[in-house]
């Protein structure tokens, strides 16, 4: 069997592993942790980057720091995970869905101003498979109605909207380092803060509410509690594992890239044929390879194409069923416009294993078991 996804192993791991144990120093913000997070900051040129738990609760740290209130409305996709919603629902806003785009799959900056109203509170961008939403436009519109811009880079490490690392643009950004992510610690997150006002906050609301980072730093004599927070900080053993996967970002990296552009290659025929349709990535935009995905002609061809691989001994899946078609989806939100691609294109995709050291023969064998099934319907 072909996995759909094998999280990625460096082989530093479990030295770093042992490296805590043998310290009898486990909780969180020690050395790793320091490492990981001073690494993000140096890739990202971000005032200030905090591992946490996971991107959920990255972004809801970031609900928190933007003062989201009961009746905020928030705009972001459809077709997303539900922790994007999830973390500010829990705030009480009301989530307002847009449109995506067809070719990207991310949301439709043309028709992000039309949802705006006097309650809109932050603009929530999902940038899909690595590849960039429109930032400069987003950017434009949240500057002229002075709104906040919440990334969901939940799968964007290493990928760059025009030379700028996704995360690094809107005023905050969220990472995942979940096991099915490019760059993991079986669970984990990172929230980055744009502008210096959020950091002091942020500790605070990372640290169960309490200013004890101060208090470990010598800048009060106890620690307390001072605001809202919950605990969001990862144990030591998490950063451990994260900071070997970043010692060796760029091979992942490269690696994960060689094995997309060895799919899109050996597919290319079948979307020439107009059998399928292929990732579309923008000129000014770097992915990172997070996944590869084809579009087929429509659900019932999904449907059929992933029984076809499963019997072949390959594991592949669809993705985000649009939250709006949801019950906590209909309850917390409501479709701004018509729904002209959000469940269309959800319904055509199908993603294909890809994952560090990925052998050719097993991307080979993917490819010409899509071939087969074309050529025989």
């Amino acid at each position: 069997m072909i996995p759909f996804n094998r999280p990625a192993v460096t082989g530093k791991e479990t030295t770093y592993i042992q490296e805590v144990v043998a310290s009898r120093r486990l909780c969180g913000d020690g050395p790793f942790t320091k490492r990981c997070s001073e690494w993000l900051e140096n890739y990202s040129q971000t005032r200030k980057a905090l591992i946490t738990t996971s991107c959920t609760h990255a972004l809801e740290m970031t609900a928190i720091l933007a003062d989201i209130q009961p009746g905020d409305e928030v705009i972001m996709p459809s077709f997303t995970f539900v922790s994007t919603a999830n973390a500010f629902v829990l705030r009480g806003a009301k989530i307002v869905f847009v449109d995506i785009r067809p070719d990207t799959l991310n949301l439709d900056e043309t028709l992000i101003e039309s949802a705006i109203t006097p309650r809109t509170k932050a603009i929530v961008p999902v940038h899909y498979a690595g590849v960039s939403c429109e930032m400069d436009a987003i950017m434009d519109l949240a500057n002229r109605y002075e709104l906040k811009v919440i990334e969901d880079a939940a799968q964007c490490l290493m990928s760059t909207y025009k030379e700028r690392p996704l995360g690094s643009i809107g005023h905050m950004g969220c990472f995942s380092f979940h096991e099915t992510k490019n760059y993991n610690c079986g669970e984990g997150g990172a929230l980055l803060l744009n502008e210096t006002r959020f950091a002091g906050r942020a500790e605070i609301v990372r640290e169960k509410g309490t200013n004890r980072s101060r208090f470990f730093r010598g800048q009060v004599d106890k620690y307390t509690w001072v605001d809202v927070g919950s605990s969001y900080l990862p144990s030591e053993m998490n950063a451990a594992y994260l900071m070997a996967q970043f010692d060796h970002a760029d091979a992942i990296n490269s690696d994960r890239l060689a094995s997309w552009n060895r799919y899109y290659e050996g597919l290319r025929g079948l979307e020439e044929k107009g059998r399928i349709t292929l990732p579309s990535i923008p000129n000014h935009c770097k992915h990172n390879s997070h996944l590869f995905y084809i579009k087929t002609r429509d659900l019932e061809e999904r449907t059929d194409l992933l029984l076809y691989l499963k019997e072949k001994g390959i594991s592949a899946a669809f993705h985000y069923v649009p939250l709006h078609s949801s019950p906590a989806g209909v309850s917390f939100g409501s479709f701004q416009g018509e729904d002209r691609f959000t469940t269309r294109e959800s319904e055509r995709l199908v993603r294909l294993p890809l994952y560090y050291q990925l052998r050719k023969d097993e991307a080979d064998q993917v490819i010409d078991s899509i071939y087969s099934y074309y050529e025989s319907n």
